[in-house]
């Protein structure tokens, strides 16, 4: 039996996708990623998992999409496999629970986007992030969709024209990485990030996580203006009344959700 490409783990409230093909650099094949969407789907409507960490086995995080699925590939091959990425891409900033990417090497062309695309990303101070195809006459278009997300549009422009990977440490400065660690202490620092997201109600943290992405490209006024009522409905609600009462009571709060 072939092994699987992506390894889904639960441990209480959170649950651990790993990429599990080091041999092919954790390429993001068809078959990879229809079993990352197949996970996420899972993971939707799984209420009882507050924190989703994101990693790989081996040196390198991802190298990207499998070149030898796009050489000499039919109009219809390359549309269906792009289209398949961004569906992941969309699932994971569609999914209730935040998702903390743990960059343990090189995270390179559409493995720079998975990165960009979680809403945290823990680091190693190995770890570096590239958009180098460019360099092969295939522009990272649809990283750089994420890329420009998490970076200001200099600093993605550079990325993309120039294909040079960016340090850790670097990333860091530019905002698509939110902590650098030594390797020895990855694994730890996510899962302490993780485990910090789970103290708090799951249907506030996925409400907070959605209402974020709406509004985020909105200018000011009607980001307000989409704001305002969600956090007018969110004081309503049971888990907000919750953990109202409890600073007041001065105890920890009881979660239903």
């Amino acid at each position: 039996m072939d092994q699987p490409l992506v390894l889904l783990e639960i441990a209480g409230r959170i649950a651990t996708l790993t990429l599990n093909h080091p041999e092919k650099r954790n390429a993001l094949s068809r078959a990879l990623l229809t079993e990352l969407r197949e996970h996420l789907q899972q993971l939707a409507g799984r209420k009882e998992v507050r924190a989703v960490i994101l990693r790989a086995e081996g040196k390198v995080f991802s190298s990207g999409h499998d070149l030898r699925e796009l050489a000499d590939c039919s109009e219809a091959d390359a549309t269906s496999l792009f289209a398949l990425c961004t569906e992941v891409m969309l699932a994971i900033r569609a999914l209730p629970q935040p998702v903390i990417a743990q960059v343990q090497g090189l995270a390179t062309a559409a493995g720079c986007q998975l990165a960009a695309t979680c809403d945290l990303v823990v680091a190693a101070t190995e770890a570096s992030f590239a958009t180098p195809g460019v360099k092969i006459g295939l522009f990272c278009t649809t990283p750089g969709v994420a890329l420009a997300r998490a970076v200001t549009p200099k600093k993605a422009m550079e990325m993309l024209l120039t294909g040079t990977p960016m340090s850790a440490a670097d990333a860091e400065r530019a905002g698509l990485v939110n902590r650098v660690v030594p390797s020895e202490r990855l694994a730890s620092e996510a899962r302490q990030m993780a485990e910090q997201i789970a103290t708090a109600s799951g249907a506030i943290t996925a409400l907070g996580k959605k209402a974020f992405y709406q509004q985020l490209p909105l200018p000011c006024p009607a980001a307000y203006d989409q704001a305002q009522p969600i956090m007018t409905a969110n004081a309503l609600m049971a888990a907000a009344q919750e953990g109202i009462r409890a600073f007041l009571e001065k105890r920890p709060p009881h979660w239903k959700d």
